[in-house]
Parts: structure tokens; sequence; C-alpha cells
């Protein structure tokens, strides 16, 4: 909903006509200028009815049930004592004006729940089934089944594909605005949209199972989920609104009946308390800007599963990192070629990608694609053998020294002598954590190929992001030592524990907890789900596709950006300073008002104003949330 929506809404309308033509009448009350008995009331009566009578019907039903906590009780109180006191122009103010806060209110909260609604609107709720003419409800379409995507349709379910490919628009599972290239294989989701080209898709996941069903179910409980300033105000309000009403009663009962003072003049003090202490602006401080948040982080593709942890984020002095698939791509890619004896980068590689051409290890695809790379044209190899746990023999058909072995050092020392300089190459990569692959022909070892999982680009900006804030990242992996300390050496991160495994990782949380208190943990979402349990807050990496990362993590990164943990840091640190800059403001305008009406200094009008005002102001700092963008 944007503001556009609100001035063409009918009743938001309707109110500000009327505030536009009660002000001048509340105005003339200020100098004592009333008109006849028989215009004003009719008149304002006729304005209190239509806008004010569901308030009324809520303020009788909270008195019978003796729910005194209920706003719009005090709301009806305070109104009939206006009209007791025959000042028409107070409480037809009274009512347009808390009409108008409620209603800018819904806005908030609406205007807030935009991202999800628009999310919700994108699922198509049929599909068309191969073979079928009818569209079939999704809710009736059962695994296995293919569905046909045609140009510019939402994607009804999650699916492989099985046949044609297009481009797909991911941004509203991701926030991802650059469509992905999709072909037979592939996985698409429900909820996003198919391109120009046509797709025949089967059916992995029931429509209560897909990755949208699952965001907007999280997040629908995030809203549930109460934040913990959220809890303490309405805990705070059902206190003290009754005691606002005893102090009220005191307030006519003790002048008027022990000290002999006027009833009338201490019953507007007392009214004038009841409305003050409304505790509209306190109630509604905390979630409207909570929603704002989520809002703002669900169109960037994060799910945040809880206020609690959107707060939380704004207190992390300390951010736990899983290293594979994290801080690292979490898949090998070849990272040095050392050519010898006179051989060439390109035959070096050409001749191990013709030994690795037919494996499927993750190792041989990154050789293979290093050659692609390249551009290089494959050597082929005869009388191929692979000797398990050590490497692969062969004879190539391209070079003149036709017999070639490749593996680890061990291997290649079978056939041949390797030099200190080799030896040292070797050591060199395996301080730095990367996997060796030595290469030799009939004669001499030809070259060494150095593997690594290759840190992701992000990865460094991130951690200068995260010291810039302050806030000291960690390695936790499940890696050797020496791989971890060198990825750790390349991105400035001091703090590594590395070789553990899960239940140490939990360990080496508690430990980062009791000494910064609020630690985050980053991880894959698999097995660090006792580690993303056991932390303040727990976020995932690579949702889509992992049921485990959103049902085990506080917060899913749905579209893998790195960049996103020091967003969710400035927004729950900006969410925070809203939350308790709306307190604040509330507060101090009610015991302003409370103090003067004790006093017998206040006035109904300002009370309802300063009231309103400060709802208003609530509302409107709250929305800004929703426009947050990081620095």
């Amino acid at each position: 909903m944007s503001y556009k929506e609100l001035y063409s809404n009918t009743k938001f309308r309707w109110l500000m006509a009327a505030l536009l033509v009660v002000a001048p009448f509340s105005a003339l009350s200020f100098f004592s200028i009333h008109f006849s008995l028989w215009f004003e009331l009719p008149f304002f009566l006729t304005i209190i009815v239509i806008f004010g009578r569901k308030v009324f019907i809520s303020g009788v039903k909270s008195l019978l049930k003796f729910n005194f906590s209920n706003i719009n009780l005090l709301m009806t109180i305070a109104t009939i004592g206006a009209l007791y006191l025959k000042q028409f122009e107070e409480a037809v103010i009274i009512i347009v004006l808390f009409a108008l806060g409620d209603t800018l209110e819904g806005f908030g909260i609406r205007r807030s729940k935009a991202a999800l609604k628009a999310l919700i609107d994108k699922a198509p709720k049929s599909a068309q089934i191969k073979g079928k003419e009818e569209k079939v409800p999704i809710e009736d379409i059962t695994l296995d089944e293919i569905i046909i995507v045609k140009p510019g349709d939402h994607i009804p379910m999650d699916g492989e594909v099985i046949a044609g490919g297009s481009l797909v628009d991911e941004a509203s599972i991701t926030g991802e605005p650059i469509p992905k290239d999709k072909h037979v294989g592939d996985t698409v989701y429900a909820g996003t949209v198919n391109g120009t080209g046509y797709m025949e898709v089967r059916v992995t996941k029931l429509a209560k199972d897909t990755t949208l069903a699952k965001i907007v179910e999280v997040t629908y409980k995030s809203a549930q989920k109460k934040s913990v300033s959220q809890k303490f105000i309405e805990k705070f309000a059902k206190i003290y609104t009754p005691m606002v009403i005893l102090a009220s009663i005191s307030l006519v009962v003790i002048p008027v009946v022990f000290l002999g003072k006027p009833f009338d003049t201490w019953f507007v003090q007392a009214l004038t308390l009841l409305i003050i202490s409304c505790p509209c602006a306190l109630v509604i401080s905390t979630p409207i800007a909570i929603f704002s948040a989520i809002g703002n982080a669900t169109e960037k593709g994060v799910i945040i599963k809880g206020g609690r942890f959107l707060e939380e984020m704004g207190k992390i002095k300390a951010i736990a990192f899983d290293k594979t698939r994290t801080l690292t791509r979490g898949e090998p890619a070849v990272s040095d070629i050392i050519p010898l004896n006179g051989c060439t980068e390109e035959e070096v590689i050409a001749c191990a990608a013709g030994m690795e051409a037919f494996s499927e290890h993750p190792i041989a695809k990154s050789i293979l694609n290093k050659a692609e790379e390249k551009g290089v044209d494959i050597h082929q190899f005869t009388n191929f053998q692979a000797v398990p746990g050590k490497g692969l023999k062969g004879e190539c058909t391209v070079c003149f020294d036709s017999h070639h072995c490749m593996g680890n050092l061990e291997f290649v020392t079978e056939e041949h002598d390797v030099s200190e300089a080799v030896k040292e190459r070797i050591d060199e990569f395996e301080k730095q954590g990367k996997t060796t692959i030595v290469m030799s022909d009939n004669k001499k070892v030809k070259g060494v190929i150095g593997v690594t999982d290759e840190i992701r680009p992000e990865s460094k900006a991130l951690i200068e992001n995260l010291l810039n804030l302050n806030v000291e990242p960690v390695i936790l992996t499940g890696d050797n030592v020496s791989s971890a300390k060198f990825v750790a050496t390349q991105l400035g991160i001091n703090m590594v524990r590395a070789s553990l495994l899960p239940d140490e990782k939990v360990d080496e949380l508690t430990k980062l907890i009791g000494q910064y208190k609020h630690v985050a943990m980053v991880g894959d979402g698999v097995n660090d789900a006792p580690a993303l349990a056991t932390a303040s807050v727990g976020i995932a990496m690579g949702a889509i596709g992992s049921d485990v990362a959103i049902e085990n993590a506080d917060i899913a990164l749905m579209n893998d950006k790195l960049s996103m943990v020091p967003y969710l840091i400035g927004l729950g640190k900006k969410c925070v300073e809203k939350i308790q800059f709306n307190i604040a403001s509330a507060v101090i305008v009610k015991f302003l008002f409370l103090a003067l009406a004790l006093g017998g200094m206040s006035n109904l009008a300002l009370a309802i104003f300063a009231d309103v005002g400060v709802t208003i102001l609530v509302v409107l700092n709250s929305l800004r949330l929703y426009n947050y963008k990081q620095a």
C-alpha cells in the first residue's frame, strides 16, 4: 500500500473532511465561543455516531467483561464525560482524532505487510498438467506430476525442469534482480516468473511444502512471535491502564468529597487524565516498527522469524562463520598450475583434464572447468587405470612420452624421484589448505596443480564491514587447521577454531557467548544446525532447497548474499533506535500531561491533540524502516 492509496481511502478522506469542519469549532471553544445547543448537539452527535460507533460498542463490551486495558473503553468514558459537561467540540474531536489515529495505524500495519502480501499474490492458484486441458488447483497436484510452464507464466510449484529451458526471474524468492538460466535438471521455485521459454517441470514438492509456502508461513509466524519490547509494553499496559482509571476516579472523589471542590472542574481533569493516559502510541510503538523492518528484509530475500531476532541483531558483538559454503564457495576450484621441466600450463592442464574426463569427482570437475576456461583441447588417453586412494595412470595419444600418472606425491614417487623444490611447493600448498595433484610422464614431473575451496569474492568486504561495525568475526569449522587459517589470513579474521565436530562447535559458540553475550552464527543450515540453535541469532546460508535451513535458523538468507549480514545488523540497530524513540516520546508526553492533569492545569483538547499527535508520530517514524537501506 502506497501513500497515494491512503489518500484515496474513503474513510481517511471523510475523517480529514470531518477534522477540517470540527477544528474551527474546537478552536473557537478555547475562547468560550459556542453556537446554539440546537445546532451543536445534533451536528456533533451525528459525527460522533458515524465515526465512533465501533469505539462505543467495543468500549461497552470491555466494561461488561471488566477489561479495563482496552483503549476503546477509555475513549468511551472520555467522550461520554465530555458530552455530560456539554463540551461537544471536545467530545467530537476526541472521536475524530482517535479514528484518524486508528486509520493511520491500520495503514502502517498494512504498509509494513505489503512485501509479504505481494509475495502471496505472486503464487499461482492453479497449474496446467501435461495432457490435461483444464488447469488444476495446486492443492490437488501430487508429486512427480508434469506441469507445463508457458512463456510469461508464474511457476506454480517447486520442481525439476525435464524439458525445455528459459530465463527465470527469482526475485520473489531471492531478491536478486538478474534472471537465472534454467535448463533440464535445474530446480525452479513456486512464485518465480518464467521468461520467454517453454518448460515442462516435474513436481518435487507439494503446494504446502514449496519454498514460497515456507517463506509465507515463517513470516506470518514471525508476526506472532512478539519482540522483547512488545511483550514488556503489553504487560505494562495491562497494569498501567487500570491504575490510570483508579487514579482518575480518585482525582474526582478526593477533591470533591473530602476537600469540597467543584465537581465539574475536577471531572474535566479526570477525563483529561484518562485521555492522555491511553497507551495508544506506546502499544503500537513496537509492532509497526517490527512489521516495517521485516517487510523491508522480506523484499531483499531475507526471512526473519520474529521481532526478537531482529532486535538481537542490533546488539550483536561477534559473529561466528562456518567456512565451507559460507565464507567459501564450497566447491573445489583449480587455484594454481605450476609447470615444470619445460612444460607449459596448457600442456599440464590438457593432460590432467584428459585423465579426469570420465570422472564425476568434484576435483575432476574443477580440472575440466579450468581446461574449458583456458580454451585448451583435452588430450585423449588410452589404457586408463585408476589406483584407489592414490591416482590415475594412462597413455596419452598426444604427448611424445605417452605414459602418464597423476595423483598424490607418494603415488608419483613410485615412478620418479621428485626434487626438493617440488616438495617445498607441495608443502606450501598444503599449508594453505590446498589439495595438491602431481602430474608426470614417463621421464619427469610435468607439473603440480593446486585445488582449493575458493573464497567468495564478497567475503573480504563482509569482514571489513563487520570490523567497521565493531563486530568480531570468528571462524568455526570442521575443516583442517591449515585451510581455516589460510582463509582467515586472507580475510583478516583473527579468531579461528578448526577441526570441530558439530558438538564441539556448540561448545566453542557457548564460550563466545560467555565472552561477548550477543553472538550470531552463520552456516549452511545442515551440519551447523546445533550451532545455529545455540547462537543468539542463527543465520542460514543457502536456504533455497534446504528445508533444514529454514526450520533451524532464526534468519534465512534466501539469496546467499553475505552482504545481508551487515545489512541485518544495521536494520536491527535502526529498528531498536526507532522503538526506543517511540517509547520515549510516548512516555515523556504522557507524564508531562499527567503532571498537568494531577495539578489541575491541563486542558482536555490539548491532551487529545498531544495523544493523537504522538500516535501519528510513532506510526510515521516506524514506517521509515520500510525504506531502510544499508549505508
